[in-house]
């Protein structure tokens, strides 16, 4: 049997309706897969970044250290970080004294962050499959991938613009506050909380260095999305030049 118009509409209507939603889920899948890689970037590309923050708050002063030892104990904490390392240990000379760098208080809690790194890698390869599986729908669907991915990718990075910049305005506002909540969210415990006095870590790693950070990390997440903005515009200025070349 047949259908009519009315029920032709519909189902048109539905389609349209299914894909413009696995377009915006692939549009925000990848805006998380690009949010984690600049973590992994802002982090771990460049070991320089860490050897200038610490000059630039005077770490090794604090810390009794030279700068060869203190790269040393971030390279391997970031290792750590990364799973290319089971313990968190790393023998080195603090204040004159050769000795364990991390304590158990240490441990502990890098270990939950450890948990936090290796997961959002997890979720990377996560939202990239998800991507994928929306891309494979469009096609099979028939959509118009040209037309649907770049305005659900624009329509997308409106709504995490806002995110961004509300989160940059409290960051600048009071970054410790900004901080303080980030733990609460992640952390169900109080080991975050340290003492400079008797933890060196904390003396490695002062507040202004994680503020430098996010405002590194901020700024390669913000590239990345240019750079997908410049992408997803691309076929439209493509498709004007080569509709004004036609009519010339």
């Amino acid at each position: 049997m047949a259908m009519t118009s009315q029920e032709k509409n519909l189902k048109t209507k539905n389609i349209g309706w299914f894909q413009s939603l696995a377009g915006l889920i692939f549009a925000f899948a990848l805006i998380v897969a690009a949010l984690i890689t600049s973590f992994e970037i802002g982090m771990y590309a460049d070991f320089d970044v860490y050897r200038q923050e610490y000059e630039k708050y005077d770490v090794l002063s604090d810390l009794g250290m030279t700068m060869d030892d203190t790269m040393y104990v971030t390279r391997e904490m970031m290792a750590y970080l990364r799973g290319d390392r089971d313990e968190l240990s790393v023998i080195t000379t603090v204040e004159g004294k050769e000795q364990d760098f991390f304590n158990e208080q240490d441990r502990f809690h890098m270990g939950e962050v450890r948990d936090l790194f290796i997961g959002g890698l997890d979720i990377r390869a996560g939202a990239c499959v998800v991507a994928a599986v929306c891309l494979i729908i469009l096609v099979f669907s028939r959509a118009d991938i040209r037309r649907i991915l770049p305005r659900s990718y624009q329509r997308a990075l409106i709504l995490c613009a806002a995110a961004v910049i509300l989160l940059g305005i409290a960051c600048a506002i009071d970054f410790n506050a900004v901080f303080v909540q980030f733990h609460h969210i992640f952390f169900d415990n109080d080991l975050w909380l340290f003492d400079p006095a008797e933890d060196y870590m904390i003396r490695m790693l002062p507040e202004g260095l994680f503020y430098d950070m996010v405002m590194r990390i901020g700024a390669i997440f913000a590239g990345m999305l240019i750079i997908l903005l410049a992408l997803s515009l691309a076929p439209g200025i493509i498709s004007r030049i080569s509709a004004r070349k036609k009519e010339n």
